[in-house]
């Protein structure tokens, strides 16, 4: 459980355990391995940081002791929940649903509906919040239900995964701390979620057959369902590697990323060297080694690891349910940085910016007045 307070967990851990099954799961070609040595050294250095004299996560006593429902936060957070959950239904309502009528495509973001789901793509929130605030046992039901089911309508599966995150960090952070490690649904979330991962990418892309790379005997005996998880952990730290061994330059990529309607933000089809066109993605810091080399990847680690000990600090003293939400959605894009881009995207500011504004909001709200009790008038 210590390690659940420790921020560089969340950071260093998975990048760790990516860059050692990238390691088992190709046979990598003569200079790759010099940047996945990269991330893993990075990611040792966070963590001897951190166990140095990093700060903590507030103990979990502060989760499980504080009650969000009927709070100013819980009301303002059930007015956004409820925002979003609209959305959702509007998407779904005006625009084709990709399980149903096109399952090995991507939607189309055509005829307003991107501006539909840049509020639909915040669904992941709707279980935290429906956990955390309601108080009613149907309304909890309904955010956690249509937070882990929209993702799986519009076969979005990095919205799903961070909604069973957030689901399993919730359940961690707020249990007893008497009581044995609720890992029994811990691993049940962990299994939902990658076998339906599995299936959908199945569903969206086919099979691997196409996908041409230096596999090792681990990945090739490997069932289909498993090979797809081995290659969306593993795919962002061997193209990492595989663009560090070749000096490749270009910074187009990252401005396109951090400067808003810049160009696309797609590496298919574009001039970066790539071993197989359709396996292109390269970790969180993957823009930052085109566009200033190991130099500049590394140091795009260190500001995130700091932004997520700004997260962590937000918890002190009372773990406030936005500084919950804010530290929830960093704690994610953390243990995806492995994979592909996700903090250092203009989403990912405004959701933050967002709960920030709607902290603000729920202190300007006024105290709810105490009942008022009026005593028998004497005779």
């Amino acid at each position: 459980m210590n390690l659940l307070r420790l921020p560089s967990s969340y950071l260093a851990l998975p990048l760790l355990f990516a860059c050692a099954l990238t390691w088992l799961t190709y046979a990598l070609p003569s200079g790759y391995g010099e940047g996945v040595a990269l991330l893993a050294a990075s990611a040792l250095a966070l963590l001897l940081l951190d166990l140095l004299g990093g700060g903590r996560l507030p103990p979990l006593m502060r989760f499980r002791l504080r009650r969000y429902a009927g709070t100013r936060e819980a009301f303002v957070a059930l007015a956004f929940a409820l925002v979003v959950l609209l959305f959702c239904v509007l998407d779904l309502a005006l625009f084709p649903i990709v399980l149903v009528d096109n399952p090995g495509a991507y939607a189309s973001m055509e005829g307003g509906r991107e501006h539909i789901r840049h509020i639909s793509d915040m669904c992941w929130a709707l279980p935290p919040i429906g956990l955390l605030c309601a108080r009613k046992p149907w309304l909890r039901w309904l955010l956690l239900l249509a937070g882990l089911l929209f993702p799986v309508l519009v076969i979005d599966r990095n919205r799903l995964f961070a909604g069973l995150f957030a689901v399993a960090l919730v359940i961690m952070l707020r249990r007893d701390e008497s009581a044995p490690l609720p890992w029994k649904r811990v691993v049940l979330i962990a299994l939902v979620g990658a076998s339906v991962f599995s299936l959908l990418g199945m569903l969206r892309s086919g099979p691997l057959t196409g996908v041409t790379l230096p596999f090792g005997a681990m990945y090739r005996a490997a069932p289909q369902g498993i090979k797809w998880l081995l290659l969306y952990v593993t795919a962002g730290p061997y193209n990492f590697g595989a663009i560090e061994a070749r000096h490749y330059v270009d910074a187009s990529f990252l401005i396109h990323q951090v400067v808003p309607l810049s160009g696309s933000v797609a590496t298919a089809g574009t001039g970066i060297p790539l071993d197989s066109p359709t396996v292109n993605v390269g970790t969180e810091y993957f823009p930052f080694l085109l566009a200033w080399g190991p130099a500049g990847a590394v140091a795009s680690i260190l500001v995130l690891y700091a932004w997520l000990r700004w997260s962590v600090r937000r918890l002190w003293p009372h773990a406030s349910l936005f500084g919950l939400l804010i530290f929830l959605r960093m704690a994610y894009v953390c243990v995806m940085a492995p994979f592909a881009p996700q903090a250092f995207i203009w989403t990912n500011v405004d959701f933050i910016v967002l709960c920030l504004l709607m902290q603000l909001l729920a202190a300007w709200l006024p105290l709810r007045a105490p009942a008022q009790h009026t005593l028998p008038t004497p005779t």
